[in-house]
């Protein structure tokens, strides 16, 4: 199974379309706290739209109390890693798969990231931002994780208009 894990996320809009998507894909998600906003906030929904109800998540109190609960193989996206997320092989993985995402303003601690150096990876920008937004970060490596695993349990056409939509005469 995949898993999506937030450290302190601090801003409820990009929480709200993380959500949305762990909704979307089926894979559950993790919020380590302190959050940086109330989870019935408003701007969580609006972003999370209607989808949110079909989100399973977990609130942890702390990433020592996260680690004690969820064994398997962890994947850290920071902008200090050297390696691309293509870098890595996600398809014949028989552990439950952690992608890791730090807060918006400061990312995951060193202290955390340099007992995992090996999984410590990055999404290649230029120079001249420091880091994309946290949901679109979310969702790229989230659907690297998914093609190479062939897409698992996930549709290939509109589930509201039908596999062949575009074959139909209007």
């Amino acid at each position: 199974m995949i898993h999506i894990v937030l450290y302190e996320p601090e801003i409820p809009g990009n929480t709200g379309n993380i959500m949305r998507t762990c909704a979307g894909t089926g894979v559950m998600l993790h919020l380590i706290e302190p959050l940086g906003f109330k989870m019935d906030d408003a701007s969580i929904k609006r972003s999370g739209v209607n989808y949110i109800e079909h989100c399973q998540y977990k609130i942890y109190k702390n990433f020592e109390t996260f680690e004690k609960e969820n064994k398997g193989i962890y994947y850290f996206l920071t902008r200090y890693g050297t390696k691309p997320y293509t870098s890595f092989s996600y398809q014949d993985v028989k552990e439950d798969i952690y992608l890791i995402f730090g807060k918006e303003s400061t990312g995951i601690p060193k202290q955390i990231l340099k007992d995992h150096l090996d999984h410590c990876m990055r999404i290649p920008i230029n120079g001249n931002i420091r880091a994309l937004n946290l949901s679109n970060c979310v969702a790229i490596m989230l659907f690297e994780v998914l093609r190479q695993q062939n897409f698992p349990n996930l549709l290939c056409y509109d589930p509201f208009k039908g596999n062949d939509y575009l074959l139909k005469d209007e």
